[in-house]
């Protein structure tokens, strides 16, 4: 599961990272970042490209877009057998910059589940797998959605969620971008949990159990 993750960077530093090209918009610091909003994606095309879309895929054959409050991760080790991921993942495939998500510990002393921040040591930027899709209205509008992959947690996750998104090691991002690689066994070897020793986990506070807060105190270690 991967419901909420941040991407605190400046653009800048951002678009110098994933190598981007070309920018349809410049994404502020984002400290709690949650399904339904838009959100600054990476494609490949012509070139790597920073494109806002929605987070919830919304297949092309909804009825509404709504149906993307149910697809905001898909599971890596079955997104091939599932017709919602079946054409992304073979040529509709992105990253989504990061550098922390969330996830939330149920206590028996607390009255709301505790929320941890997970990063890679030294707070770097990474790249989450996901997935893209194209979905339009009766009238024509054209909404772009993605997913975010996720595959069984490692030992730093474990204890606080079974699941955990799919993080790519840096060497391995262009291949995911590329839309000529279709071939099923070499991405699926993409998709499997990050080290646990390149990662570090603290406790945050429960501000950022609200979608409606996205501020620096949602990052800030809880005293």
């Amino acid at each position: 599961m991967c419901g909420r993750f941040t991407e605190t960077a400046p653009f800048e530093k951002v678009k110098e990272r994933f190598d981007i090209e070309r920018a349809e918009a410049e994404p502020p610091p984002r400290y709690n970042i949650a399904p339904g909003q838009d959100v600054g994606v990476v494609v490949q095309k012509d070139a790597r490209r920073l494109c806002m879309m929605r987070w919830g895929l919304v297949p092309p054959w909804a009825k509404d877009e709504k149906q993307g409050h149910r697809m905001i991760n898909a599971r890596a080790e079955t997104a091939a057998e599932k017709p919602s991921f079946q054409k992304p993942l073979a040529r509709q495939r992105c990253i989504i910059p990061a550098d922390g998500f969330y996830e939330w510990k149920r206590s028996a002393s607390a009255v709301h589940k505790i929320p941890y921040r997970f990063i890679l040591k030294g707070e770097i930027l990474f790249a989450l797998a996901g997935l893209w899709e194209i979905w339009r209205d009766a009238g024509g509008g054209m909404l772009r959605t993605f997913t975010i992959l996720t595959t069984e947690a490692n030992e730093r996750v474990q204890p606080i969620h079974h699941r955990m998104p799919v993080i790519l090691h840096p060497e391995d991002e262009a291949l995911w971008l590329n839309p000529d690689m279709c071939e099923a066994r070499t991405l699926s070897r993409l998709l499997t949990a990050y080290p646990a020793e390149a990662m570090e986990v603290y406790e945050v506070s429960t501000k950022v159990n609200s979608a409606l807060y996205d501020g620096p105190e949602c990052t800030a270690p809880r005293s």
